[in-house]
């Protein structure tokens, strides 16, 4: 209300100065002679008028600096009629032309305000859209994991011998995977409100360790074997550790969907080493590799080969990587196929 009232109390203080002008313009342009073109300066009126009031002022403006400067001229007592008839004419030429321009210029700015707010309007759907199918694809591996550990508590227990420590253990996995999930639900919020990771000192190889035994059983159902080669003495990393434990679930993912050379078991890596200040963590996979055109669109988001798949996986893993102080990037694999790399900070002594 106080903002509202203050852009009225200013508008008018605006008009009033204009108003003025006009009336000053006027005065001077009447008492010098003919030879005088004193009514030229209603141009730089209109001029500052398309800057500060509306539309209809404007034209009421221009309007009277028309009707003014006529008068002006009939009033004027002394000088060549001539050279005041045709100052007089070249001044309302000046001021229409002034005034049309000013006014083209107006709508001009009124277009492109529509334009960036429908921009706007465009944008923050799209980013609902991107969070939408963010938060299906993140949570979509844990309650994938959920109904295969069910599948196997239920398998169990229908035996003739029910085996209670298998579904036990099954339901174990169950709510560790239940819990996943709302973890990663809170971090993708966190990551589209852009704010910044709960980071904290962890052990890099105990988080891959889990994370590797959590995907065991969607390896096997894909025909996949995953080995570990993982650096001894590791010094603690500093960052979001279900973030990062989120980035090596979707590189596993990726690796066991990625098309392979033969219908041989297929194989996947996961490396963890200290290079200098800095940790590196490496998925690699013996598929085909990377083509041309997906090297140049990995981070694309909704950019995919998969059939039914998001094209959001590597999206959200370069940006989860960067906003937890690192970088991804992909070499040579090992295995034969596509390897992906990121690094994270070591914690130092004041984390």
């Amino acid at each position: 209300m106080a903002s509202a009232a203050r852009i009225r109390s200013n508008y008018a203080v605006v008009l009033a100065a204009l108003v003025v002008a006009v009336a000053a313009i006027f005065i001077a342009d009447t008492v010098t002679d003919y030879a005088v073109a004193v009514a030229i300066f209603h141009t730089a009126v209109m001029l500052v008028a398309t800057r500060f009031v509306g539309v209809r002022a404007v034209a009421a403006l221009a309007t009277a600096c028309v009707v003014l400067t006529c008068l002006s001229f009939v009033l004027t007592p002394a000088g060549d009629y001539k050279i005041g008839l045709i100052n007089t004419g070249i001044s309302v030429v000046a001021i229409g032309v002034t005034a049309y321009l000013g006014l083209k210029l107006k709508g001009a700015e009124a277009q492109v305000h529509e334009a960036r707010e429908r921009i706007t309007r465009i944008a923050r759907l799209t980013t609902l859209g991107q969070l939408t199918a963010s938060i299906a694809h993140e949570v979509s591996q844990p309650l994938a994991a959920i109904a295969t550990s069910a599948g196997a508590g239920r398998r169990w227990l229908v035996q003739p011998e029910p085996r209670t420590e298998k579904a036990l253990a099954a339901v174990d996995r169950i709510i560790r995977e239940a819990d996943r999930a709302s973890e990663i639900l809170d971090r993708v919020r966190r990551l589209a409100r852009n704010e910044a990771p709960a980071s904290s000192v962890f052990d890099l190889n105990a988080a891959v360790t889990e994370i590797i035994a959590l995907s065991s059983s969607a390896a096997g159902a894909s025909g996949a074997m995953i080995d570990a080669d993982l650096a001894e003495g590791l010094p603690s990393a500093f960052a979001d550790r279900v973030q990062v434990q989120q980035v090596v679930s979707n590189l596993l993912l990726n690796g066991m969907e990625a098309p392979a050379v033969s219908k041989r078991l297929r194989r996947l890596a996961v490396m963890t080493r200290a290079v200098g200040d800095r940790l590196r963590v490496a998925v690699a996979d013996d598929g085909e590799g990377l083509s041309a055109e997906a090297a140049e669109h990995l981070y694309d988001a909704f950019w995919t080969t998969k059939a039914g798949g998001f094209g959001l996986g590597l999206t959200i893993c370069r940006a989860i990587v960067e906003a937890n102080g690192g970088r991804i990037w992909t070499e040579a694999s090992p295995l034969g196929g596509a390897c992906f790399v990121f690094d994270l900070p070591v914690a130092g002594d004041d984390t």
